[in-house]
């Protein structure tokens, strides 16, 4: 006897939602991303790169600065990095608040990541670099387990499948105030595992999506 297995449907796991079309948007899903079934737990590519250059007006030392990473709360926007001494310096945040402080040679970590390398000429104090942190593309991926893109957070759940395999798709997503059956949920291949799952049910929570 032949066997057939039910796919998901649309909507399936909808359990209620806000008056209107107020719990739903139509986002756009990244071209790459593939075959999403409906259910699928999203993300948002909120922030892009990060690029350094030296402060306007230039400095007097000659030291560089490499390997620009971004941690999972960095923020879009401008990080100023002062140096207080030849081999120290401050960073500031895009909104203006000092974070950790850190020294030439040795790799920093907080809401970047980069490391200073002294030059010929020392560095002097307000001799610095500006990091800034561009917009994401603000296209949605099925959420990962980590990452610092933005797309970590989960922020919606797919209405219906879509193929994005090749080019980017625009379809209809949860986005706040409603209730979805967690046994309808699909996830990224990183969320494997209960504790994993249990965290993104909470992220979908603080955006109005609470899971059942």
């Amino acid at each position: 006897m032949t066997v057939f297995t039910e796919g998901r449907h649309a909507v399936e796991g909808l359990m209620s939602e806000a008056a209107g079309q107020r719990s739903r948007d139509a986002v756009t899903i990244l071209s790459g991303a593939g075959v999403l079934k409906p259910g699928t737990v999203l993300g948002c590519i909120i922030k892009g790169a990060g690029t350094a250059a030296a402060k306007a007006g230039g400095n007097t030392g000659d030291a560089s600065i490499s390997a620009v990473t971004l941690g999972a709360g960095a923020k879009v926007g401008v990080y100023m990095v002062r140096h207080t001494a030849a081999t120290k310096f401050d960073v500031f945040d895009p909104d203006g608040f000092k974070i950790k402080s850190g020294s030439t040679g040795v790799a920093y970590a907080d809401d970047l990541g980069f490391t200073i390398t002294a030059g010929s000429t020392p560095m002097v104090a307000d001799d610095g670099f500006d990091i800034t942190v561009a917009p994401g593309s603000k296209r949605y991926v099925a959420s990962p387990a980590t990452g610092s893109d933005g797309s970590e957070v989960a922020a919606a759940i797919l209405m219906y499948e879509v193929d994005a395999t090749s080019a980017d798709a625009e379809v209809a997503a949860i986005t706040r105030d409603a209730e979805w059956n967690v046994n309808t949920l699909a996830y990224a291949a990183s969320v494997d595992d209960a504790d994993k799952r249990a965290a993104k049910h909470v992220q979908l929570a603080a955006v109005g999506i609470i899971v059942r």
